[in-house]
């Protein structure tokens, strides 16, 4: 390692250049976009306060830590996330009418079964699509 000594002119300096594509700035987006206004105004957080989800019961089920553990932080900076969960999507959205077409109406425990499935399909596919769309609009760089 080489030192310097102060005011040296001869020295270069390098501006930091990222290796990959630009980190994402996710609590800036957050801001830029307003979102705590948002679900203040929606009434997102009176509803889930008469739910049980105060900011007091999320702290004592220890929910931001779990999230911390589980990753999701870093999934919603990943710039692979939202591909991810588009890709989910569609396999989830394409599996439901497979399942239903494949899995024969001999009997009402099949067609409920079909009835369940399709509609498990369908919402977990149209979350992960609203989910795919929100980490892509998160990591924007408006």
């Amino acid at each position: 390692m080489k030192v310097l000594p102060v005011g040296d002119k001869s020295a270069k300096v390098r501006d930091k250049v990222p290796e990959g594509p630009e980190a994402v700035k996710l609590l800036s987006r957050v801001e830029q976009l307003r979102l705590l206004s948002k679900a203040e105004k929606a009434g997102l957080l009176s509803a889930a306060e008469s739910f049980g989800f105060s900011l007091s019961s999320i702290e004592k089920l220890g929910l931001l830590s779990k999230a911390e553990d589980f990753g999701v932080l870093s999934a919603a900076t990943d710039r692979n996330t939202p591909a991810a969960l588009l890709t989910a999507a569609l396999v989830l959205l394409l599996a439901g009418p497979v399942i239903v077409y494949l899995v024969p109406e001999d009997s009402t425990p099949l067609v409920v079964l079909q009835v369940v499935v399709g509609t498990l399909t369908a919402l977990a596919g149209s979350a992960a699509f609203a989910a795919s769309n929100f980490v892509s609009s998160l990591q924007k760089s408006d």
